[in-house]
């Protein structure tokens, strides 16, 4: 795909969503890395029921590390792997307290060394909070980002590159939202919907593998 298909495709991207953000809900940057946190292999309407509960009661390092292990599990589950999740949690709020004077901290090497922080939660919490040009990808990005080849790769990292590479520098801060949104709800895993697709005649997904309705 070249540079001219790639500028088309996010500018028509921007055009349908100016102002594209995550569908976490959250009020500050420690309650957005909870919730990321909570949502590794779990819906992200899922994660926001049980933080509606949990945030009203507890939204600082300090106060979901006084609930402990057990007490925060009370509050998530409904999430998939809750157990590991609460344990990891409590660990995270622990180090921020004692590390990093309860702040989420700016660099993707401190969010990393957190408990239950890899690649991708790091990047949505630079992305989303701070405004970062990261990409945070997932299994939406890396399948649109394949099938329409606008930077196709083998695994995650090789197409979050490949992104950082490619895509126009204008689109970088709001890429990853717009094409998770995308593979959401447009070119989704099953039967993508080609039929409805605003960038379906740049996508460069073989027309003879598109649903035919």
């Amino acid at each position: 795909m070249n540079r001219e298909k790639r500028t088309e495709i996010f500018t028509r991207l921007r055009d349908q969503n100016p102002n594209p953000t995550t569908e976490l809900e959250f009020s500050s940057d420690f309650e957005l890395l909870v919730a990321v946190v909570l949502s590794a292999q779990a819906t992200d309407v899922g994660v926001n029921k049980a933080t509606a509960k949990l945030f009203p009661v507890a939204n600082t390092p300090q106060a979901i590390y006084a609930l402990g292990v057990d007490g925060l599990k009370e509050y998530i589950k409904t999430i998939g792997l809750f157990n590991s999740k609460a344990e990891n949690i409590i660990k995270l709020c622990q180090m921020l307290i004692e590390q990093h004077d309860g702040q989420v901290p700016r660099t993707r090497e401190a969010l990393e060394a957190l408990p239950g922080v890899g690649r991708k939660t790091a990047n949505v919490v630079l992305n989303t909070a701070y405004g970062m040009p990261t990409m945070a990808v997932d299994t939406h990005i890396f399948r649109v980002s394949n099938r329409t080849r606008i930077a196709p790769g083998k695994n995650v990292l090789e197409v979050e590159k490949r992104l950082l590479r490619v895509v126009p520098e204008e689109f970088l801060r709001d890429a990853h939202h717009w094409l998770i949104l995308h593979g959401r709800y447009v070119c989704t895993a099953r039967k993508p919907k080609c039929g409805e697709c605003l960038i379906a005649d740049l996508c460069e997904f073989p027309v003879s593998q598109r649903p035919t309705s």
